[in-house]
């Protein structure tokens, strides 16, 4: 064989090398088609590596009791999804999916792992196995207030080859680890959220205030309801809206009507994605006044900011949290303390005052986070050594 014909084959080999792509395996605390941000950042973090010809696995919970809503979703997939069965017995769902785990982290080449759960089995099973672990971290997993949870996944993230913060408020909160954390936001998918959906016709309220995501007191639904006694003087019809599941509802409605504003709130539960764009198209504002609660509870990062921006919807959210890096300040929208109604309302004002403007800046900034540009970042870190 002469030189330029083995030098031809090993160019060959070598592109083949490059070309070659990786066994992904995702372990995810939360998935569609139930609710929650992490189960729609792994979701979206397994489609999107899928796109680009990995070959991706999934473990999660299933959360439905006889499952036939995920076998359903699943079955739609390019990917297979293991379930982890619900136990009546917790423990025994922890044990079944570190058991799947080391069974499957056999045939890949990178395990990612999202959610507190998920951080322990991966560290634990590291112990074991040699291959590429990377942690994503949102933020509550990182916050915990009890000690021992908390050490857990301190020893947890020291396995890891590399360590996701979504946003730069959950990297700061394990800076005293002196980790290498990169900081890659969560991202949205631009074909599911699309600005020309038709708004909602029969929504009450103006102005129109809005919130999507579970209604509970981490998600800041009644820092609002506390604010509306002094927006509704300024704005006699104004009407504040909360998508999502009714967890604390009867609670915030009881103290809405406390304070004399039961009638300028309304709770519709959970809906499906086409209704929900809907209503974000027919309001003004999107709002998130998240808030810690006294377990460390936090908001990482706050996509649903990022899915309300594309479609034209400028935010008004809490400063002091991973919303920060979601909202750029006084350009898509306000950053204000939680807890201040005055700043809240003069927020407003601007918003109103300049709503096109708002709304452009809103629809730019959000293209920065479609999932075809975010992916780019987690790929480049799987594929470093």
């Amino acid at each position: 064989m002469n030189a330029p014909h083995l030098l031809r084959c090993a160019r060959n080999d070598s592109i083949k090398k490059k070309t070659v792509k990786k066994n992904i395996l995702i372990v995810t605390s939360e998935f569609p088609p139930q609710p929650g941000g992490i189960g729609n950042h792994a979701y979206n973090l397994a489609s999107q590596l899928s796109l680009n010809n990995y070959k991706v696995a999934v473990i999660a919970d299933q959360r439905s009791l006889d499952g036939e809503e995920e076998q359903l979703f699943d079955a739609g997939l390019n990917y297979k999804v293991h379930r982890i069965k619900i136990k009546r017995f917790r423990v025994l769902m922890y044990l079944q999916r570190l058991i799947k785990l080391m069974a499957l982290v056999r045939s890949v080449d990178v395990v990612i792992a999202s959610g507190k759960f998920s951080l322990w089995n991966a560290g634990f099973c590291s112990l074991y196995r040699k291959r590429k672990f990377i942690a994503v971290v949102h933020g509550t997993e990182v916050n915990f207030k009890n000690t021992y949870l908390r050490k857990s996944i301190e020893l947890s993230l020291k396995r890891f080859d590399h360590v996701i913060a979504v946003s730069n408020h959950t990297k700061s909160l394990i800076a005293y680890l002196n980790l290498n954390v990169a900081v890659i936001p969560n991202g949205y998918d631009s074909d599911k959220w699309n600005p020309s959906v038709v708004p909602f016709e029969r929504l009450t309220g103006s102005p129109i205030l809005v919130t999507v995501g579970n209604v509970t007191s981490r998600k800041g639904q009644l820092n609002v309801i506390s604010h509306l006694p002094i927006l509704k003087l300024k704005y006699p019809n104004i009407h504040y809206h909360c998508i999502g599941l009714p967890t604390e509802a009867d609670d915030f409605l009881s103290r809405a009507t406390e304070l004399m504003v039961a009638d300028h709130v309304s709770f519709h539960g959970r809906l499906d994605d086409l209704e929900m764009q809907s209503m974000l198209m027919a309001s003004d504002i999107f709002v998130m006044l998240s808030n810690e609660t006294t377990t460390g509870d936090i908001e990482g990062f706050g996509i649903a900011v990022i899915e309300a921006n594309a479609l034209g919807i400028p935010a008004i959210g809490a400063a002091g949290s991973g919303l920060e890096d979601a909202i750029v300040d006084e350009l898509t929208g306000f950053l204000v303390p939680h807890n201040d109604a005055d700043a809240f309302l003069n927020s407003m004002v601007e918003i109103l005052k300049k709503h096109d403007a708002f709304r452009q800046a809103s629809i730019k900034w959000s293209q920065k986070h479609q999932w075809q540009i975010i992916i780019k970042y987690y790929m480049d870190i799987i594929r470093n050594k």
